[in-house]
């Protein structure tokens, strides 16, 4: 849709006394949601939290209400409740294109209802429809949250806004999936549904907001309290927000006190069975008598230099990046990378030594950056993954066009040295993660992180903590926000530690007396100074029993302690399990492994936690209104605080309500007539002026148009309902004859491999099995390369046969290089990995319903499928 836009004479421009930009007016009041109410109970180490929304229909015809929200990346969300003349309705989870059919129906049928989605880990979106005029409806939502503890401190932190995000991409065709303010593109298909409009500055207090925290130590000694980023009142052992606070950055706790290692079983409640099944919850506190040895690393920095690290985020992110090159030594090697929609090196070279010259010029390279431009994560993202996989041309520089295999691109050694020689290899992202293509991000790379540790550090006050978790996940790193340059020293302190040895590595557990569910533990890890480890799955039978936990420590040397169990009724414990282990099946789900879908669904229902894949539905009986709502709204959200303010903004005046658009123009400020304003989207979302600039992340327009600042990605990304052929979205690069060749360079280097120490010889097995993937996947799927990859990724595990794995090894790499057809059989046992499923035509009926994603075609001629799913 083309809407004609002319200049606006300021004496035609009377603003309404105490209103703001981007809000919606009307005689009786301004926007549906009224007030945000959060309670917390902080026990020990885990956080129950309420959130009850409040919503009001200021207008003369019945509404649906949207709000786009964050809750924390880790929490599980539980329970979902409408309240609304007297009436409580509870909330159903069910299969997303199941829930979303019956909020549909329920509201074509003239009845109240509500909604409950996950867009992104720490993105939601709920829905209140049918709200008659007048009428307050509340939305409950219960949680619950683990509390990241690190050097005798804990940490709560709630998120309050959704902060904008970059969108790259083209958009789509088609009707929009959400109700926000950038069209939906290639490269992230629901970019609709995570950028709700922004409320600009002026508007008094929009939201009235409340938030306590009551904090029981749980018998461990609380020293004292730091609050950060929000004024707060102390009474008895409530801490709550004071009056007047805003929805525009983070609200967080530190909690310091001591830690003690334990093995907490819960059972599960169930009346007829108690004791049946349970969770137990490991701690495990790294060993103060452990050193750790120092090893030569090679270590790449990105840096975020986009326009939404403006203001003291981007001096934040010069400090931290600097002082990670401060840390380096003389038997490391570096790059540092510095990107918006360009990239940009110090080193035209690729890794270089971190010689007192070269880390000079790095950190003078920094001083000089200031924010600019887009956020396209996703190239300098793959140029460090070819840095670190020693992709080098002929010429000894970096390859920095795309090497698919992700190896080495010819017998120069370069990557031998790294991932056969004892050199750690490090990529450490410095940003805010305000990006959109989250899911682009982690598809393209993740089978590419093998053997690389991935630390990300976000700097914001209302950061993307669920991406930068996410990736830090992938790459068994660490994930440090930073809401405020008073937090920066000790965060890096952090990061510092991480990039460092690991005190503890190839951890293993074994249980004693205690019967383990299989594939059920969460992801283990290595043990790091002043980081509690901590490790959940579910048992069978009576909480009894023990654990010891084995590793080696830095040098080699076995290390070992072990934890006598002991009941704790604890009512958090299971859905924190459950939400980490669906969240894992999830991130496979995105790297490639289709098939998880149904399983995802199905440990979400068993277990009663919100995800991707499922939603919470509230129905009332009651039929209130003639057919569905007669207005929608989308909620404007507030500017992120610490955020530099856009200019310039729309203003209309219509024969209905007055009210007030977003536009993040550079040009003069602009107006549409009354009847033009007639044709705007009932959301009073609007495109900017041509030519306009729209900032990262910032309001464009739902069908509209001008694309976010950087370039496209092109045909690079991937469509709604337009399945990939393959895992990652791309075709067959070539067939097995294409890869004999590296294949044989695979197997020399690894016969040549054999002498090596054996923590090195396992290392090196986890590396070729990352580069085995890579090749999997440019031939389109070999059976024997992936269940290879799928053993040797295994290599660095204590209880692993290394001798076994590395003539396994061998024996494929010889039987496919030699083309003699089929490697003898796997000698572990282990089973052949998946393989992604072809999915239903977009048109199919879901599992459990109807597909709600909206149909028509696409700038390619696809079908549009149901927008969660991914590729």
């Amino acid at each position: 849709m083309t809407v004609p836009i002319t200049p606006l004479r300021p004496e035609e421009c009377h603003p309404a006394p105490d209103a703001g930009l981007g809000t919606l007016e009307t005689g009786r009041g301004n926007l549906p949601l009224e007030s945000l109410d959060v309670a917390a109970h902080i026990t020990g180490l885990v956080a129950g939290v309420d959130v009850v929304q409040g919503f009001r229909n200021p207008f003369d015809v019945s509404l649906e209400a949207t709000y786009v929200f964050p809750l924390p990346p880790r929490a599980a969300v539980t329970s979902f409740r409408m309240e609304a003349d007297d009436r409580v309705i509870e909330g159903v989870l069910k299969e997303r294109g199941q829930a979303r059919a019956d909020y549909d129906r329920a509201m074509a049928e003239g009845r109240r209802a509500a909604i409950a989605e996950e867009d992104r880990p720490d993105v939601f979106t709920i829905r209140v429809g049918n709200i008659v005029p007048g009428e307050h409806v509340k939305v409950r939502l219960s949680l619950s949250q683990p509390l990241p503890y690190e050097d005798g401190a804990a940490e709560f932190r709630f998120p309050l806004v959704v902060a904008p995000r970059y969108i790259p991409g083209a958009p789509l065709e088609g009707p929009p999936t959400g109700a926000g303010v950038v069209p939906d593109t290639d490269a992230v298909p629901d970019a609709s549904r995570i950028t709700p409009p922004v409320l600009l500055p002026g508007f008094p207090d929009p939201v009235r907001l409340s938030l306590a925290a009551t904090i029981d130590a749980a018998g461990l000694e609380l020293r004292e309290i730091r609050s950060s980023l929000h004024e707060v009142a102390l009474e008895g052992d409530t801490i709550s927000l004071r009056p007047g606070e805003r929805l525009d950055r983070d609200f967080i706790l530190r909690l310091p006190f001591e830690a003690s290692a334990s093995l907490a079983l819960a059972p599960d409640e169930h009346p007829a069975d108690p004791g049946e099944e349970g969770t137990f919850t490991l701690t495990v506190i790294p060993p103060p008598d452990t050193v750790a040895t120092a090893t030569a690393r090679d270590v790449v920095l990105l840096l975020d230099r986009s326009g939404s690290m403006s203001g003291w985020k981007m001096v934040a992110a010069r400090r931290a990046a600097a002082r990670i090159v401060d840390t380096l030594t003389s038997h490391d090697r570096f790059a540092v990378l510095s990107f918006d929609s360009v990239v940009e090196r110090p080193f035209p070279d690729g890794l270089v030594e971190a010689t007192d010259r070269n880390r000079y010029r790095a950190v003078e390279h920094l001083a000089r950056l200031d924010a600019r431009g887009g956020t396209e994560i996703l190239a300098p993202m793959e140029e460090a993954l070819r840095l670190l996989s020693g992709e080098f041309a002929e010429d000894g520089t970096v390859d920095r066009a795309p090497s698919p295999a992700g190896q080495s691109a010819g017998p120069t050694g370069h990557g031998e040295a790294r991932s056969g020689g004892g050199r750690d290899r490090v990529l450490v992202l410095v940003t805010d993660g305000q990006v959109g293509n989250e899911d682009q991000i982690i598809e393209r790379t993740a089978a590419r992180l093998g053997g690389i540790r991935v630390h990300t550090v976000g700097i914001d006050r209302a950061v993307n903590a669920g991406f930068l978790g996410r990736l830090a996940l992938l790459g068994s790193g660490r994930c440090e926000l930073v809401e405020s340059e008073d937090r920066l020293d000790a965060a890096m302190e952090h990061i510092h530690r991480r990039i460092g040895s690991p005190l503890v590595t190839d951890i293993v557990l074994k249980p004693e007396g205690l019967d383990i569910v299989a594939e059920t533990v969460t992801h283990v890890g290595s043990l790091y100074p002043g980081v509690p480890l901590s490790v959940s799955g579910r048992y069978r039978g009576a909480p009894s029993g023990a654990m010891t936990v084995r590793g080696l420590a830095s040098g080699g040397s076995p290390w070992e302690t072990s934890l006598n169990g002991h009941t704790a009724h604890d009512s958090a414990a299971r859905p924190l399990w459950a939400r980490a282990h669906v969240r894992r099946l999830e991130d496979r789900y995105l790297a490639g492994d289709r098939s998880l879908e149904q399983q995802i669904i199905e440990a979400s229902l068993t277990y009663g936690v919100l995800c991707r894949f499922t939603a919470f539905v509230a129905v009332d009986t009651r039929v209130v209104a003639d057919g569905g709502p007669e207005h929608r709204v989308i909620q404007p959200v507030e500017m992120p605080s610490g955020w530099e303010e856009p200019v310039a903004a729309p203003l209309m005046a219509t024969g209905a309500p007055m009210v007030k658009l977003a536009s993040f123009s550079r040009t003069e400020s602009i107006a549409w007539t009354a009847d033009e304003a007639l044709h705007l989207p009932e959301s009073g979302a609007v495109p900017p002026a041509p030519g306009a600039y729209t900032g990262p992340g910032m309001a464009g327009a739902p069908g509209g148009t001008v694309p976010p600042v950087g370039p496209a990605s092109g045909g690079r990304g991937f469509s709604v309902g337009a399945r990939p052929p393959l895992p990652h979205g791309r075709a067959p690069e070539t067939d097995l004859d294409g890869v004999r060749p590296l294949l044989s360079e695979e197997l020399v280097r690894l016969r040549s491999a054999q002498a090596l120490p054996e923590q090195d010889r396992r290392r090196y097995l986890a590396d070729l099995a990352s580069r085995l993937k890579v090749i999997d996947l440019m031939i389109g799927g070999h059976s024997e390369l992936a269940a290879l990859a799928a053993e040797l990724e295994t290599a660095e595990r204590a209880t692993a046969s290394l001798d076994a794995l590395w003539r396994r090894a061998v024996d494929v790499l010889t039987a496919i290089t030699m083309g003699t057809g089929s490697a003898s059989a796997p000698e572990l046992g282990s089973p052949e990995p998946s393989r992604p499923e072809p999915e239903r035509d977009p048109g199919s009926p879901e599992p459990g319903g109807t597909p709600s994603g909206s149909p028509g075609p696409d700038s390619r001629g696809t079908r549009r499928g149901a927008f969660w799913k991914r590729g």
